[in-house]
């Protein structure tokens, strides 16, 4: 029963590992610091549109986290995230993206709708 149990755990621990991919190793990269990483994995699903990865782009420039900050690239990444995000998720986007609007000038503000409209998936 004990190899049974062994066995069984080794199963549910490869198939997680299988199942994980570039968004999930990144949150890993993030937890632990390793903001370059992070950031290699999510810019790409960010920009073919996955509001998972453009909601923690925006939170990585709104702290600053492997990149410099900028609350203009934070406001317009989680206005992407909020307009792509299932409806469980898309409150929290804006939440985010009124919080960084509050450290902004009406000026940085209308920048970054700016960008979040011209933006095209690649």
């Amino acid at each position: 029963m004990r190899h049974m149990v062994f066995a069984l755990a080794l199963t549910m621990t490869l198939v997680s590992a299988a199942v994980a991919g570039p968004f999930e190793d990144g949150l890993a990269a993030h937890d632990r610091g390793d903001y370059a990483t992070a950031l290699r994995l999510w810019r790409p699903l960010a920009e073919q549109g996955t509001a998972d990865a453009q909601h923690m782009l925006g939170i990585m420039y709104a702290n600053g986290r492997g990149v410099p900050q900028n609350d203009v690239q934070a406001h317009m990444w989680f206005n992407l995230a909020a307009s792509r995000a299932p409806a469980s998720e898309r409150d929290e986007a804006i939440k985010m993206r009124n919080v960084a609007a509050s450290n902004m000038t009406p000026a940085q503000i209308a920048e970054a709708q700016k960008l979040a409209r011209e933006w095209k998936p690649k």
